[in-house]
């Protein structure tokens, strides 16, 4: 299968994962799924693949999840609500970076067969997890911000679709430049860094037009535990 419809897959299955988490627990199935999406996000990024003729890499439909989730957030419980969710998930990610460097400096014994692979991901993990906690916090406030702001001035769930596009597209072009500059600056051809750079973007934009539906279902979704 094309990387490009397996893609198209991954992402109508990662939003229906997340309908349901909703589904399932409500609000603190919303909080878990950002929990969850911040670390997978950022084990995904070490994949590269070619999407579109454009160099990528994997780990941009989860994150985008995380736009999706604090925009459900914003629009059922409220901006206190979202802003909780989104310092919950930098706890997560920080407390992730911590625990796996520590498991790192262990020495193994002469059965392990997994310290090799763990260094392979968890060790340059540390600079693109350092990368993704300043955007991650940064994009993520933004996005509360500017989707509370624009709802001020455009209220009513008609403009729901222009408060979620708006607000993570802007917010996802400052988290693209601050995350791929930290993170693999210097660490490959400058052709190949603003492919990413680019392919990053553009797949982030795809994936927030995707996931408005899905922002509208939210609302009408009664969760099981509410």
């Amino acid at each position: 299968m094309p990387n490009e419809l397996l893609w198209i897959l991954f992402a109508l299955i990662n939003f229906i994962l997340f309908l349901m988490c909703y589904k399932l627990f409500g609000k603190t199935g919303v909080v878990a799924w950002i929990a969850i999406a911040t670390i997978l996000a950022n084990i995904q990024v070490m994949k590269q693949i070619t999407l579109f003729g454009l160099e990528a890499t994997m780990g941009n439909i989860m994150y985008g999840t995380i736009f999706l989730a604090t925009d459900a957030l914003s629009e059922k419980y409220g901006k206190k609500a979202s802003n909780r969710a989104v310092y919950l998930g930098f706890f997560v990610l920080a407390a992730s970076i911590i625990i796996m460097q520590l498991a790192l400096v262990f020495e193994p014994n002469l059965y392990d067969t997994a310290q090799p692979h763990l260094e392979a991901v968890f060790g340059f993990y540390l600079r693109v997890a350092v990368a993704s906690l300043i955007a991650y916090l940064i994009s993520q406030l933004l996005d509360v911000y500017l989707f509370h702001k624009i709802k001020d001035r455009l209220p009513g769930r008609k403009w729901l679709w222009v408060r979620n596009n708006v607000a993570t597209i802007i917010s996802q072009l400052f988290d693209t430049m601050i995350f791929v500059t930290i993170a693999f600056l210097g660490t490959m051809e400058s052709s190949v860094f603003w492919q990413i750079a680019l392919s990053t973007f553009l797949i982030k934009v795809m994936v927030a037009a995707l996931d408005t539906p899905f922002v509208y279902l939210v609302g009408k979704i009664k969760p099981l535990n509410e």
